[in-house]
């Protein structure tokens, strides 16, 4: 008899409600919900793409930054397909096309054509950079831009601050901070060559990579398929 395939363990955040995510990121005392939007106006500003991917979207994550007369292409990820649903609900009328899927990135992406830039913030805390990467590839057009944001280690903050909305707790025991330099090695596996890094600190304390890097020059093997 073949060995049993051991089961997939279920992301914490999957049983997060929607309303608790943005109520504790919006928390002032957290404020990383800003933080999020106002780094996605900055890489739109910079790169001004035609089409763009947010992995990890939640319920919009800086959608209202978008300039529709210049990115006319919005592909939203996430692996909590309740979140997916009312993103859809909230901006179906603001962005006309929306693409919306429910997905996690650590399986294969097929199905969604490549876009020029991919914003990443805050998910490889969560899922393996390695693999994440090789399945961005897939999505990414040759000479795209991909931008991950990673939370620093903080001597005197919890990795996942305390706030009202105690769901947000399940967040601890799943979470894993990647240091830059993994990401980076891991990026350079997955033929994403590194562009430009910065930090953003925040009055909590906590600090936060934002790496940026150069897709690859040739289309990974989903988009030769497609071709």
């Amino acid at each position: 008899m073949a060995p049993m395939a051991e089961p997939q363990s279920r992301s914490p955040w999957l049983d997060i409600p929607l309303a608790d995510y943005e109520g504790h990121m919006s928390d002032p005392g957290i404020g990383q919900s800003r933080m999020l939007a106002d780094q996605f106006a900055h890489l739109l500003e910079a790169h001004r793409p035609d089409s763009v991917a947010i992995l990890g979207c939640a319920g919009g994550n800086g959608l209202d930054r978008l300039r529709a007369d210049v990115t006319r292409r919005v592909v939203c990820i996430d692996i909590n397909p309740q979140y997916i649903e009312r993103l859809a609900a909230r901006y179906a009328a603001v962005i006309p096309g929306i693409e919306v899927h429910a997905r996690d990135v650590e399986q294969p992406l097929g199905g969604i054509a490549p876009v020029d830039l991919i914003y990443i913030p805050l998910v490889f805390e969560y899922v393996d950079p390695g693999t994440g990467l090789r399945n961005l590839r897939a999505i990414c057009r040759p000479g795209g831009i991909l931008a991950a944001m990673l939370q620093l280690p903080c001597d005197h903050a919890a990795a996942v601050s305390e706030s009202p909305f105690t769901s947000m707790r399940g967040l601890a025991a799943a979470m894993r901070l990647v240091a830059p330099a993994e990401l980076a090695a891991a990026a350079a596996a997955a033929g994403f060559l590194p562009r430009s890094e910065g930090r953003v600190h925040l009055p909590s304390g906590k600090a936060f990579s934002i790496r940026v890097f150069d897709g690859p020059s040739q289309p990974g093997v989903d988009q030769l398929i497609r071709r």
